[in-house]
């Protein structure tokens, strides 16, 4: 069967539609960032620490996500921000981690310390991931990367 070009294709026609392709990328993504998230923790824990918590996320809209929290030998408490890029270019992970991301994290941490009777030492720290996920990827963990202030 064939179609002019004022015809569109039916979406039977083997082609997926758009809301079908969305969803099948965010899939992807999601796992991709599951996996990522899965080698940072692993990453940290062959280096000493203990993991907390995953994902914790502020309430309402506009917050923020703190992707791991994991606490040091010391006790310091350590909010990570895992960013994987399967390619360098744009500055690759590093890149992704501007002034309002910061922001959004910091947040989150200031929430997530209220819900302790005393507030440990902190610090928030960048674990990038560059490369495919599955061929061995860099991993380069920046500790204390940026600060509250």
């Amino acid at each position: 069967m064939w179609f002019s070009k004022k015809q569109s294709k039916p979406a039977s026609a083997g082609v997926a539609a758009p809301a079908e392709a969305a969803a099948a990328k965010q899939v992807t993504t999601k796992r991709r960032g599951d996996e990522a998230e899965r080698l940072a923790r692993q990453h940290l824990e062959r280096h000493g620490l203990r993991w907390v918590a995953s994902n914790f996320k502020t309430p309402g809209r506009g917050g923020g996500e703190i992707d791991l929290i994991m606490v040091e030998t010391d006790g310091t408490l350590v909010f990570v921000e895992v960013r994987q890029r399967s390619q360098r270019g744009f500055g690759g992970a590093a890149a992704s981690v501007g002034m309002a991301k910061q922001h959004r994290i910091v947040l989150a941490a200031r929430h997530y310390l209220l819900r302790l009777a005393k507030v440990p030492p902190c610090r928030f720290d960048v674990l990038l991931i560059d490369g495919d996920l599955h061929l061995g990827p860099d991993i380069t963990w920046l500790r204390a990367a940026f600060d509250a202030s």
